[in-house]
């Protein structure tokens, strides 16, 4: 039985026995048959702690155990792909909850600069909104849940970063996705005609939607991708980028997108 205390973070019962069900059923850990294993529930507990409070990895309380050992964890979960899966996994369930199709047919996909803030690689600097540092390049679907991300430096041009995006999203394999909305910054004819070649495999369609005149609007199916971002900023781990990698960067991602699932499912 555990004996450290409860913190806000700290998995429940029902969210801790919800992941159970969609941890892949090798129960892989870093550092080799050597050595004495981990409680799987608090690395994780630690590594969500760390996503809310926006500490720094050696700042973490010891009851979650030695920091370095939760970011083998973290690390190498991120070059197995499990944040993704897991990810996946719970987006699925979440819409046939809502009882939608496990795949969704449309998205919206938008950018957002943000500083960084430690000596990082891939910085560069967003001329249009003044910001040095790094982009978040997000898809998500009509629910604003994400299904594909990539950080780039801030200076990658938003269409580069729209072709990455489709490009990781499409890895995973044939996909129902079929429409999907931008904003007038995706308009350009080689991307067209990009997609209109995409189009022959994966059969997807490109809608510009654009504000009506100035001032605050809502424009219809891209606000959700807009919500998508203020739900990252809840977890105060991106209010900056304070990840050296762009991978780690989008593994935390990932992960508050998982946490906000497994609110949701449990």
């Amino acid at each position: 039985m555990s004996t450290m205390p409860d913190y806000p973070t700290d998995f429940t019962e029902a969210q801790w026995t919800c992941l159970l069900t969609i941890l892949p059923a090798r129960k892989w850990r870093p550092g080799g048959p050597g050595r004495p294993p981990c409680e799987l529930r608090q690395v994780l507990n630690g590594i969500f702690y760390l996503l809310k409070t926006g500490c720094q990895w050696r700042m973490l309380p010891r009851e979650f155990g030695k920091w370095n050992t939760i970011y083998a964890y973290f690390k190498a979960w991120r070059e197995t792909g499990v944040w993704t899966k897991l990810m996946e996994a719970l987006r699925q369930r979440e819409r046939r909850r809502q009882g939608r199709q496990a795949d969704p047919s449309a998205g919206s996909v938008d950018s957002q600069s943000i500083k960084t803030a430690t000596q990082t690689t891939e910085v560069g600097f967003d001329g249009g909104k003044q910001v040095k540092g790094r982009k978040r390049h997000l898809l998500v679907d009509t629910l604003g849940l994400l299904m594909a991300v990539v950080v780039t430096a801030a200076n990658l041009d938003d269409r580069v970063g729209l072709l990455a995006l489709l490009t990781h999203y499409f890895l995973g394999g044939v996909r129902r996705l079929r429409k999907l909305w931008v904003d007038g910054g995706y308009q350009a004819e080689w991307l067209t005609q990009w997609v209109r070649d995409l189009k022959q495999t994966y059969k997807i369609d490109l809608e510009v939607t654009n504000h009506d005149g100035p001032g605050f609007q809502v424009v219809p199916w891209r606000w959700v991708v807009e919500r998508t971002f203020a739900w990252l900023l809840n977890d105060r781990r991106h209010s900056r980028d304070y990840e050296r990698l762009t991978t780690n960067s989008e593994a935390m991602i990932q992960l508050s997108m998982i946490r906000l699932l497994l609110k949701r499912l449990a």
